[in-house]
């Protein structure tokens, strides 16, 4: 969730430090800071609040100095505060430490450091490192380091100067990313490549556990064993433009917008009319599916939404039992894992802690493990024995969007793929499937012309407290999703039902003037659908119906339809969840609520 820089050269660290984290606010934070070395003396300038409250201050007392670190703080130790915010130190000041994480046993460490002098001063768990690093200084920062995080259990990417040795960053990874961006004759380190993509396009990925040291004459990096490692440069080939909004009010709704490209670049190469659907490298043989007996989909949040609908996809192309998981559940219930079980986790930034542990738990008994993530180098990405990105582009908007609907087209090509190996499926069943689907974008683009019907019904109804949004089968998942969106950006309260659980106690909370978002995409469910509509419409409701394009007679049921092109009913949540997205972004925008960065929430969620 925090975001780190680090910088090294010769011009001014402060504007650098800060301009990076200007690049990571999409991250989530409630603080900022930087710490810069001059004259071998560490300067430190932190503020609660938003990035401009730093800039603010810095104006006022600016910072000099050519090599430094900066973080932005998302709490999870200590309420928001300056004292709070990152970086740290220790009580001479003479190391300072930025941290992304968290350090599961620092209630022991500071004990432990307490009773060997040392004082502290903030309720975060980062404040123990810089002390840590201090203990174990014996003139060789690097290997101070390297006894500080033997001696740390949990998750950490690190940043570190001194005074002491004013001429080097010294950082470490574990279970939180960070990169090593390569200029000329200056060096960079950043949470993600946005922070650093205006200065550099060359970066090092780091895997876990390894040591960068970097110094103005170069960047090494070490092993755990102090060993030093040879990196390939990775060069990101992605524009600087891709992080702004292109004319949009917000990100989010530039995101939505996207969705029909991302939609067609995702299906590219994968989905060619009358060629068998690949996985590009992945080689998944026949004897290897029809080997799985099980497969579990693991994820969290919008994701686990997009792993609802694969599962349903999965199982009905393929014939294969899935299973669907929230992460942090997962681990923590025991699952039945062994060799003949695949493991899915999909994840937007490949870094979610939750997702990353257990993947790790299931590679460790033996499952064969798939990563499906936007995010090429993430440490899901790196871990999982294969991955599929879903190509959608950056996603900077907190709120996910076209992550999701490209989590799903890799659902779809995945059940194909099992089909088509297991002969689950004929073959002309097959190319009908993909040929729908090289139509969604299209389709998409159709949907979105919808954006003022649902701007309006969003204008007469944004004041609601509660919202509920109803369907069966696949149309149950979409709502899910769309509770989702519009309980984070929009902060009303909203809960998704499958319609034949209204009668279960739900519908006691039906009265006049409720708000209720119905899908009726499914044909085979599309009559039991209207009758859940008639349930909430006696009791008052104000209704949205959602059906296919001839599907009229939903108009005898509800007080406002939007009908969507046809397609298969199986395909039909690609199309059904874009209105849902919109109808949140409007709401949201109604409310006056900051939409690209809803409150409390992050977009890379790194710690458990």
């Amino acid at each position: 969730m925090c975001g780190i820089v680090g910088f090294i050269g010769k011009r001014d660290a402060s504007s650098i430090l800060v301009e990076g984290l200007s690049k990571l606010e999409y991250r989530g934070y409630d603080s900022s800071g930087i710490a810069v070395i001059d004259d071998a003396v560490i300067n430190v300038s932190k503020r609660k609040g938003r990035l401009s409250n730093l800039q603010d201050k810095l104006n006022i007392e600016p910072i000099k100095g050519s090599i430094g670190i900066g973080h932005t703080r998302w709490a999870t130790h200590g309420e928001p505060s300056d004292l709070n915010s990152h970086p740290h130190s220790n009580e001479a000041g003479t190391i300072s430490v930025v941290h992304n994480g968290i350090i599961e046993n620092y209630l022991y460490l500071r004990e432990w450091l307490m009773k060997k002098g040392y004082k502290f001063y903030s309720e975060t768990d980062t404040e123990v490192i810089p002390n840590l690093i201090d203990l174990f200084y014996e003139g060789d920062l690097l290997a101070a380091v390297m006894k500080a995080v033997a001696k740390m259990e949990g998750s950490y990417a690190l940043g570190v100067i001194s005074s002491m040795e004013p001429d080097k960053i010294v950082a470490v990874r574990k279970d939180s990313p960070l990169v090593v961006g390569l200029g000329t004759g200056e060096y960079f380190i950043a949470s993600d490549v946005p922070a650093i993509l205006s200065e550099t396009r060359d970066v090092y990925y780091l895997n876990d556990k390894e040591f960068v040291v970097l110094e103005a004459g170069g960047v090494t990096v070490y092993s755990p064993e102090g060993e030093k490692i040879e990196k390939e440069t990775s060069h990101i080939t992605w524009s600087a433009d891709a992080a702004e909004k292109g004319g949009y009010e917000h990100f989010m709704i530039k995101e939505i917008f996207e969705q029909p490209k991302a939609i067609r670049d995702t299906m590219t190469s994968r989905i060619i009319p009358g060629k068998p659907v690949t996985l590009d490298d992945i080689a998944l043989t026949k004897e290897q599916i029809e080997n799985i007996d099980k497969i579990y989909i693991v994820a969290c949040g919008t994701a686990y939404h997009a792993g609802v609908v694969g599962k349903y996809v999965i199982e009905n192309l393929s014939g294969i039992s899935v299973e669907i998981d929230i992460a942090s559940e997962f681990r923590y219930r025991r699952p039945i894992i062994n060799k003949r079980t695949l493991l899915i986790v999909l994840s937007q930034s490949g870094e979610t802690a939750d997702t990353l542990a257990a993947l790790r738990e299931a590679k460790a008994r033996g499952a064969r493990t798939l990563a499906v993530t936007n995010v090429v180098g993430s440490s899901i990405a790196r871990e999982a024995d294969d991955v599929l990105y879903t190509w959608a582009g950056l996603e900077i908007a907190v709120a996910s969007t076209k992550a999701y609907t490209t989590q799903l087209i890799l659902m779809y090509i995945l059940g194909l793929y099992f089909a088509q190996a297991k002969g689950t499926l004929t073959a002309s069943e097959i190319e009908e499937i993909k040929s729908s689907m090289l139509l969604l974008p299209e389709q998409t683009e159709e949907v979105l012309k919808h954006r003022e019907v649902l701007q309006k019904f969003a204008s007469n109804n944004y004041m609601h407290r509660d919202m509920f949004f109803l369907g069966r089968g696949l149309d149950y998942a979409v709502a899910m999703e769309g509770s989702l969106k519009t309980k984070e950006i929009s902060y009303i309260h909203s809960e998704a039902y499958a319609g034949g659980e209204l009668k279960h106690g739900t519908i006691a909370l039906i009265e006049k003037g409720t708000v209720v978002i119905a899908l009726a995409t499914q044909k085979f469910l599309f009559d039991k659908m209207i009758s859940n509509i008639k349930e909430v419409k006696t009791r008052g409701a104000v209704v949205l119906g959602f059906a296919f394009e001839g599907s009229n007679s939903i108009e005898n049921t509800v007080d406002s339809a939007l009908y969507l092109p046809n397609t298969l009913d199986i395909l039909a949540p690609v199309l059904s969840v874009i209105p849902l997205q919109l109808l949140a972004y409007y709401m949201a925008v109604q409310k006056g609520c900051d939409v690209d960065k809803p409150r409390n929430l992050a977009k890379s969620v790194t710690v458990e």
